[in-house]
């Protein structure tokens, strides 16, 4: 094989819960068809292209043969096909580009992880059309039937504008998982953040891949509304998840980028950052009113606030703490953050 063989693309994001997992990294489109979220800095600099579905379906037999090239070097090695250091070494001297090969060392993390999950790039790309979709999709399990699960980013917006058969379809070609970026349930702070959907578009596109049999992990923003708009950030984010009840809640706290609107509008004072101490009241707040059966998730770094003797409030494991059974434990760990009574250590507030 040349190197030319091994021609795929990788995107640059994922949710931690794929890295974490080592999901293979398979890029259906490049960027996002949105773009306009004044908190967001991911691809402002690019532009959104729905790659063809020859070309997907390209990428993934290229990683199929890097793949196959791994094993068959395992194997003359007396390795039965189990990929080491020798076989990863012996096919890099073979092919000394892969040093510079941007998915070589996450295609080879991921089969040493032993291959299990895959993870659709870039942003939503629920956007496609549906057959093309499941099409890749297929393909991507035929060839790698070792995967048990895949995962994408979409919007809800998108989801709720696609038939609910053509959903359940999309699903069945094996997509598991959407990860869906709620913020907040607010309407105020949805058009002030241009997130291009309201509550109800919110509740809508989340309770129809619930219906469709998708895991949903819905993500939201502990402090974008600054101190202006806490409560009720905090109340109508709460008041929306009690109506999708998710499979996941995962909190990934606003932190202002050099570069997008909200940081401009915090350097010119007109949004108020929340202290640590106030982000957790607002948490406490958003987390008394959930009445959900979903696991609520701090796995993100953005969590780290800190208990009196140095420990973070939240476990950042993947799975969280189960609702409603872990609520009080919850509340109990915000309770202790609040004690702390001053930044925690290594936090570095704007």
């Amino acid at each position: 094989m040349t190197t030319n063989d091994y021609h795929f693309e990788t995107g640059v994001y994922r949710p931690p819960s794929e890295g974490g997992s080592s999901s293979l990294l398979v890029r259906f489109t490049r960027n996002c068809p949105w773009n306009f979220c004044t908190f967001c800095s991911m691809y402002k600099t690019e532009k959104f292209q729905m790659r063809p579905l020859n070309e997907i379906k390209s990428d993934i037999n290229a990683m199929a043969a890097l793949t196959n090239d791994l094993k068959s070097e395992a194997i003359r090695l007396g390795r039965n096909s189990q990929i080491t250091r020798e076989a990863i070494l012996a096919v890099i001297d073979r092919s000394p580009d892969l040093n510079y090969h941007q998915g070589a060392d996450m295609l080879i993390q991921w089969l040493l992880s032993g291959g299990k999950t895959a993870f659709i790039q870039d942003g939503n790309s629920m956007i496609m059309p549906p057959r093309d979709l499941m099409q890749a999709l297929t393909h991507l399990k035929t060839t790698f039937p070792s995967i048990n699960r895949i995962t994408t980013y979409a919007r809800a917006k998108t989801i709720a504008q696609r038939s609910l058969e053509d959903l359940k379809a999309i699903k069945a070609a094996g997509l598991n998982r959407v990860h869906l970026g709620l913020e907040t349930g607010d309407d105020d702070l949805l058009k002030q953040v241009k997130k291009g959907v309201n509550a109800h578009g919110h509740i809508t596109g989340g309770k129809k891949a619930m219906e469709a049999g998708f895991q949903v992990s819905e993500y939201w923003m502990p402090g974008l509304g600054g101190k202006e708009m806490s409560e009720q950030h905090a109340l109508n984010t709460a008041r929306v998840l009690n109506e999708v009840n998710p499979q996941y809640i995962r909190s990934r706290p606003f932190r202002p980028i050099p570069g997008t609107p909200m940081y401009d509008q915090i350097r010119a004072g007109k949004l108020t950052l929340l202290s640590p101490k106030e982000q957790l009241l607002e948490l406490k707040l958003m987390i008394s009113a959930l009445e959900v059966t979903s696991k609520v998730c701090f796995d993100h770094a953005g969590n780290h606030w800190r208990t009196p003797n140095g420990d973070l409030v939240f476990s950042h494991e993947y799975e969280g703490y189960q609702f409603p059974g872990d609520k009080d434990k919850v509340l109990a760990q915000i309770d202790r953050g609040l004690t702390f009574g001053q930044k925690p250590k290594g936090f570095a507030h704007l």
